[in-house]
């Protein structure tokens, strides 16, 4: 009865920074971005979607655990290090819209039929990935300095916040990625492909317009 006891006791004083995170992680996560379209593309076409979501779930962990754990000043004391970030992000975004353009106006994906093509390499897939997270500014935005704010509420209660916030990633990654082939059917179409791939693109210019306007307004 006493374990029963002290297993209730951990749950409620668990649950009150785990929920908190948890939740405020989803609402982060959940916004259409870079990072989010790619791992949708990947799991559309079923290629190393298991490498990718991990991947993705991995360096939100790393990005939360820094802020939770005090990094957020490190932004403070490096001034330079903001705009280079802004500035490297916004170019290779630049970069991949244009290649997302030229997919959409020549029809460079074509429909889903594996038969037909092969598939991408892990290494060029797994570095795109990581350049889509660790070069977006809005992701450092989010993981470290909010999730690293909100994190100082729950003082001794921030372990448990940081691991509702990671599971908000794990989850959301996980199911994008593999919920994606629910979709095959209608992204067996070229023209399917050609609208997302222009949506993407425009996805990418957008993120990057705001990262350089933010800039200036600075």
């Amino acid at each position: 009865m006493a374990s029963t006891d002290f297993g209730t006791a951990a749950m409620i004083d668990f649950l009150p920074a785990f929920l908190p995170g948890l939740f405020l992680g989803f609402s982060l996560i959940v916004a259409i971005g870079a990072q989010n379209a790619f791992v949708l593309r990947q799991g559309l076409r079923n290629e190393h979607v298991l490498a990718i979501c991990a991947t993705c779930a991995v360096s939100d962990a790393v990005l939360i655990l820094a802020g939770v754990s005090g990094f957020a000043t490190v932004a403070a004391r490096w001034p330079w290090l903001e705009p280079l970030m802004r500035y490297a992000g916004a170019a290779f975004l630049l970069v991949y819209g244009l290649r997302s353009a030229h997919s959409a106006w020549q029809g460079g994906s074509g429909g889903l039929n594996p038969a037909d093509r092969e598939p991408g390499g892990l290494l060029p897939a797994l570095l795109t990935c990581l350049a889509l997270t660790w070069l977006n500014p809005h992701v450092y935005l989010d993981t470290v300095v909010l999730v690293g704010s909100v994190s100082a509420r729950f003082a001794e209660g921030r372990g448990a916040f940081a691991l509702g916030a990671m599971t908000a990633s794990c989850l959301f990654f996980f199911a994008l990625g593999y919920g994606a082939r629910l979709l095959r059917p209608l992204f067996a179409r070229p023209t399917a492909w050609r609208v997302m791939d222009g949506g993407i693109a425009l996805v990418m210019w957008a993120i990057a317009a705001g990262l350089l306007m933010a800039e200036v307004g600075a």
